[in-house]
């Protein structure tokens, strides 16, 4: 979830391979406390469950951003457009478009009755060729400001069609970002009188998408969290959002009260000044909650204490493991 510049994860799902599912793997499922009512799920299906929850629980949002290992399926954006979700799904740069709507037909068999495969009849191009398209038109468009000045990036579109397994077409929005770096294509949903601005803004969310990743795990320890059971890992995920939206509450909280100085902006001769990072705001935690220095004695007496607990945690593996 992203906005005004602030992003939070709000909720995840741990995917299972589908073998885990099998009578073979009832043993391993078992040991890590895998709920029973649980059943596989694709990752797609896992993202349209939680899409839908944050939905259902209140949370407002005017699309959704994701790349390209979603929005390659048609059917995962079919699924979001039924819900009514405005959705900005990144596809490779193969993926097949039509620039018309292209005709259906189901030709005649040799027993002269129409046959169950369609076929498509019109001019089909890669998103990379219709980037090539003389007739796209192109804007620079300013997204907001960053590190090294304002961020941006030239934007194109136009309508597209893809057509569905079962010979029905799908009308789009194709949206091309390009900059020095890369060229990233896009399929929207959005309706047909979104202005380009609107959908360059938030095409371009996903960049917090992935900063939230990083944060959670260089400042919140999700790179570091192992565990061999289930609950385990869903308590620690919901550590990781807490934690994540008390910092967030933090940084609006200090710049509500500590108003800025626009004299600064002349200062630093700049037009923007930077917001709380996550890490700004952690060390300001560490100074107002320093951790407690032990004593010589008070750190022997902790290791020994460590060290019964794991004497004692194994004495009852092993008790556990030659009971009958």
């Amino acid at each position: 979830m992203t906005n005004s510049g602030y992003h939070n994860w709000i909720d995840g799902e741990l995917y299972f391979p589908e073998k885990w599912f099998t009578d073979a793997y009832a043993t391993k499922r078992k040991r890590i406390g895998l709920p029973p009512e649980r059943s596989f799920a694709t990752k797609l299906e896992l993202a349209l469950q939680m899409t839908k929850r944050a939905y259902e629980n209140g949370v407002s949002f005017c699309a959704v951003d994701c790349d390209t290992l979603y929005g390659r399926s048609g059917e995962f954006r079919d699924e979001l457009d039924q819900e009514r979700f405005e959705y900005y799904a990144d596809v490779p740069h193969n993926t097949q478009v039509y620039l018309a709507p292209p005709q259906i037909v189901y030709p005649l068999t040799k027993r002269g009755v129409p046959s169950k495969n369609h076929e498509v009849i019109g001019v089909a191009y890669t998103v990379a060729e219709v980037k090539a398209q003389p007739a796209i038109e192109w804007e620079h468009i300013t997204l907001r400001p960053n590190e090294r000045g304002m961020l941006q990036a030239k934007f194109a579109r136009c309508r597209a069609w893809t057509v569905r397994d079962d010979g029905s077409l799908r009308p789009e929005w194709l949206l091309i970002r390009q900059t020095k770096q890369k060229t990233i294509y896009s399929l929207s949903n959005a309706p047909e009188d979104t202005p380009l601005w609107t959908m360059a803004q938030r095409k371009s969310q996903r960049y917090f998408i992935e900063r939230s990743n990083q944060d959670a795990k260089s400042e919140f320890g999700w790179d570091e969290f192992q565990a061999i059971k289930y609950r385990a890992w869903v308590h620690h995920l919901a550590l990781t959002i807490m934690a994540n939206w008390f910092i967030t509450e933090t940084r609006l909280a200090w710049a509500q009260k500590y108003e800025r100085d626009p004299d600064l902006l002349e200062k630093y001769e700049t037009d923007v000044l930077p917001a709380l990072s996550v890490a700004n705001v952690r060390e300001l935690l560490r100074a107002t909650m320093p951790l407690p220095q032990l004593s010589p004695q008070q750190a022997t007496e902790l290791i020994v204490k460590h060290l019964d607990n794991r004497t004692r945690s194994r004495k009852s593996r092993l008790s556990k493991a030659l009971s009958p």
